[in-house]
């Protein structure tokens, strides 16, 4: 028998969640039976989609119960072994949750090879964040060299991926970020041709920057926040122009909506640029997942893909990390470090 600790979902939020929306919980496990195994939870990965999964409303995935474990993506070490298709040791990954060990029958499961690159990548670049940067560049807006491609959050866990594929792809790149200090990292260690601060403007001087950065308009945007940065990238969008809506973390709590520009607004720049704007949830494109490994893999494992962890120790602290992860405050992919990494 083995006691694991995890976080839970003790209420649902109103607006941004606080700490008493979660609960630290012990469980005994039960051995894994037949067909089983037994993972202990080395690194978890905190991404903006869970802030949805804390509501009860209906979208494309159900809600997490009340007492129900928080959702998330995982790597862990197979502890003990039913399974012939796992062995004790091997590197795992999979949607195990905010917890320090988990029962799988290996459904949804992916093995880890941690001679590729550090197995806390399986998280973020070579993980789901970075497949939605490369689903989402290559397959939704369909980006080519010679292209202007502005991508807002642009040092986050998929900005980051977006702007360094994009930049390898030949396009020219222009990063909306959070901060002077993200800036100049985007700029400096990512490859952006430049990255604009939202914080220091509002969405008119964001706009005028814009044009500035981008005198031939926008072809493409990838967009993670929605707010003041799509208001702005609206008005610079070329005809013919691509978005790949990928999130919209500025309204995920509900803050922001009201000062939102009316869609009316919205609608007729979608329609006299003849814009094509395409959500895409990352589950519906999985089967990608090889093709985008064997692409990706060795350009992170020699380091032509730069990689940047926020790093949060201890599972207790993860709601804490992520209620800041909502606000911004992480620099590049967010993880939690639950247990030893061998």
């Amino acid at each position: 028998m083995t006691t694991a600790q995890s976080i839970t979902l003790a209420s649902r939020p109103t607006g941004s969640p606080v700490p008493e929306n979660f609960a630290l919980v012990d469980r005994v496990m039960p051995d894994p039976g037949a067909g089983e195994f037994l993972v202990r939870v080395i690194w978890l990965s905190l991404d903006p989609y869970m802030r949805g999964r804390m509501d009860d409303a209906k979208s494309y995935a159900e809600p997490v119960a009340i007492g129900g474990v928080m959702e998330g993506g995982a790597v862990g070490e197979v502890l003990v072994s039913n399974h012939a298709g796992f062995a004790v040791g091997d590197i795992v990954t999979a949607q195990f949750g905010w917890t320090t060990h988990a029962i799988s029958d290996g459904e949804g499961v992916r093995k880890v090879n941690p001679d590729v690159a550090p197995i806390s990548t399986a998280l973020g670049a070579l993980g789901m964040p970075g497949i939605t940067a490369w689903v989402g560049l290559n397959e939704i807006a369909a980006a080519q060299a010679g292209e202007t491609i502005v991508v807002s959050a642009a040092t986050g866990a998929v900005g980051g991926m977006v702007g360094q594929l994009a930049k390898a792809k030949g396009m020219r790149v222009i990063g909306v970020a959070g901060g002077p200090e993200k800036c100049a990292f985007a700029e400096a260690e990512l490859g952006y041709d430049i990255c604009l601060d939202h914080r220091a403007m509002d969405a008119k001087e964001l706009a005028a920057a814009l044009k500035a950065a981008a005198p031939d308009g926008v072809d493409v945007y990838f967009e993670n926040v929605g707010g003041k940065t799509l208001e702005a990238v609206l008005t610079r969008m070329n005809t013919g122009g691509r978005i790949a809506l990928c999130g919209a973390i500025s309204w995920y709590s509900g803050q922001g909506i009201a000062e939102a520009q009316p869609l009316p607004a919205v609608w007729r720049n979608i329609l006299t640029r003849r814009l094509r704007v395409q959500g895409f949830i990352i589950f519906d494109h999985f089967h990608l997942m090889g093709q985008f490994q064997k692409e990706v893999g060795p350009l992170v494992g020699n380091g032509t893909i730069k990689v940047k962890e926020s790093v949060t120790d201890g599972l207790e602290n993860a709601p804490a990390a992520f209620i800041e992860l909502l606000k911004g405050g992480n620099f590049g992919k967010q993880l939690v470090r639950v247990g030893d990494d061998p």
